[in-house]
């Protein structure tokens, strides 16, 4: 059953994200990442490695950017220049995609139709197995309660199958798309290896955790956590050292690669002085900025860059060291944010087109709404947590993953990738309703602090959103004007 109801879930998320690549057959790209991901790919794919920046690429920028190519040495100009900028999962994925379709411009639909179909789609049917390793039905449970259970696993895995961001998420030519399911199959071998701590699992943590990273190393320190929970809390010593051996087997070619390429230690990618700089910008606000966000890019040594980047950021956060907290928070914020910013830079840069007011209103409803509705569910959901080590390990990710973004740099998009957990504890209260929590407020005086938090997580995702509301209504009120579609917002 298990298996007949994730194949269906996957075949329903699947049409569900067809229907905009489809729809969207000619469309371009327009964001600087997803320009820097395509430039890439298109060098992986025809054998010149890990380069960006070639002279008919820089031509394209001239206009935005005035690249400095003094600290570049033996600048080629068809190939490129080597780079440590980016990490390279995503690119390999794009370039694999190029290689088998070719370089022009059907390219982007062929690389939509390939998200879709190994990269979104898959993202329900895990969903849905996940939430049956953290919510388990017992063996000693009556069938009613065996049914709940798996009527809430299902009810996830329905959510992210048709939530409306994930949906048109395989448009954009960006690393969330492999970043969201392949920490969603890390978690599912983590959350496995509790019942069945066997070698195989173990190894495929590390894999898939280590996989994650080469998409976006801020999961590292998650990674870091979940050794340390297979160690502690599994009481599986040998585990967890499997998962730190297959982690570092995985990562360790890439980060000699890029410490040979710049003559020195490096990481998976060297972002990290940029995101700091335009974190801690005094023009800034601790989310992404236009404008700032243009002022290291000329830069095209990335080793100068991070160095440049980082420095810049330690003198912001000494010259204004009463905005470090105040920064933190908005970044909190922007992180829980509502899902407008992509709606607010197609729709006002006329990608789409002039949309009648009645008909914009719906589609925003049906973009924003979801989010509210499914995460207040899910803080109260809270309620069914347990010190359980499955649930421990939901409460490391969410720390370990929240945490960086609130102190270097922080966009509502980045919630996402937590979607797939939110929507599990979602379903969980759905399922138990207010009663859950009365009654385990009932359980004593751990119950009560966790029925409280709950409620305060809640009441603060609410004033979140009433803030932010009024924080952008001037912006928000011309999009809903006459002229709404020639707003041109920067991103």
């Amino acid at each position: 059953m298990i298996k007949s109801f994730a194949f269906r879930i996957y075949l329903v998320a699947l049409i569900l994200r067809l229907i905009p690549v489809i729809l969207a057959r000619g469309l371009g790209i327009g964001l600087d990442d997803m320009f820097q991901y395509d430039m890439l790919a298109r060098s992986l794919a025809e054998g010149n490695g890990f380069r960006w920046y070639a002279q008919a690429d820089m031509t394209q920028l001239a206009s935005y950017v005035d690249f400095d190519l003094t600290s570049v040495k033996d600048y080629d100009p068809h190939l490129g220049i080597p780079t440590s900028f980016r990490a390279p999962l995503y690119p390999t994925f794009l370039a694999i995609v190029y290689f088998i379709n070719g370089t022009d411009f059907s390219r982007f639909f062929a690389a939509r139709i390939a998200q879709v179909i190994f990269l979104g789609a898959p993202l329900a049917p895990l969903t849905y197995l996940v939430a049956k390793q953290l919510f388990p039905g017992s063996s000693l449970d009556d069938e009613e309660r065996r049914k709940k259970k798996e009527r809430t696993a299902r009810i996830a895995s329905w959510i992210i199958a048709a939530y409306p961001m994930l949906l048109v998420y395989p448009l954009g030519l960006g690393t969330e798309n492999p970043f969201f399911v392949l920490l969603l199959a890390s978690f599912f071998f983590l959350s496995v290896s509790v019942d069945k701590p066997t070698t195989i699992n173990f190894l495929l943590s590390g894999l898939f955790l280590g996989l994650t990273a080469l998409t976006r190393s801020v999961i590292l320190p998650f990674a870091g956590l979940a050794i340390l929970w297979v160690w502690l809390s599994l009481k599986q010593r040998r585990g967890a050292m499997l998962i730190a051996l297959a982690l570092t087997l995985t990562i360790t070619p890439w980060i000699i690669r890029n410490s040979l390429l710049h003559n020195k230690l490096t990481g998976i990618e060297t972002s990290m002085g940029y995101n700091l700089h335009l974190g801690y910008h005094p023009q800034g606000n601790g989310s992404f900025i236009f404008g700032p966000s243009l002022e290291l890019l000329p830069i095209l040594d990335d080793a100068e860059r991070d160095k440049v980047g980082t420095e810049q950021a330690i003198g912001f956060i000494k010259s204004g060291p009463e905005r470090f907290i105040p920064l933190a928070v908005n970044r909190l914020g922007y992180f829980f944010g509502l899902e407008k910013r992509v709606l607010m830079y197609f729709y006002g840069n006329n990608i789409i087109g002039f949309v009648p007011l009645p008909l914009l209103l719906t589609i925003s409803a049906i973009l924003l709404l979801p989010f509210v509705f499914i995460s207040t569910s899910a803080a109260l959901g809270l309620f069914a947590l347990r010190w359980k080590p499955g649930h421990v390990l939901l409460g490391l990710l969410f720390v370990s993953y929240i945490l960086p973004h609130v102190f270097i740099l922080s966009e509502d998009r980045f919630h996402l990738a937590l979607v797939p957990y939110i929507a599990i504890l979602a379903a969980q209260f759905w399922d138990g309703g207010l009663g859950g929590l009365f009654a385990r407020w009932k359980e004593g005086r751990s119950g009560k602090v966790l029925v409280v938090f709950a409620f305060s997580i809640a009441i603060y995702l609410l004033s979140n959103w009433g803030l932010e509301l009024i924080r952008d209504w001037d912006k928000i009120a011309q999009l809903l004007g006459p002229d709404g579609n020639q707003s041109y917002f920067p991103y």
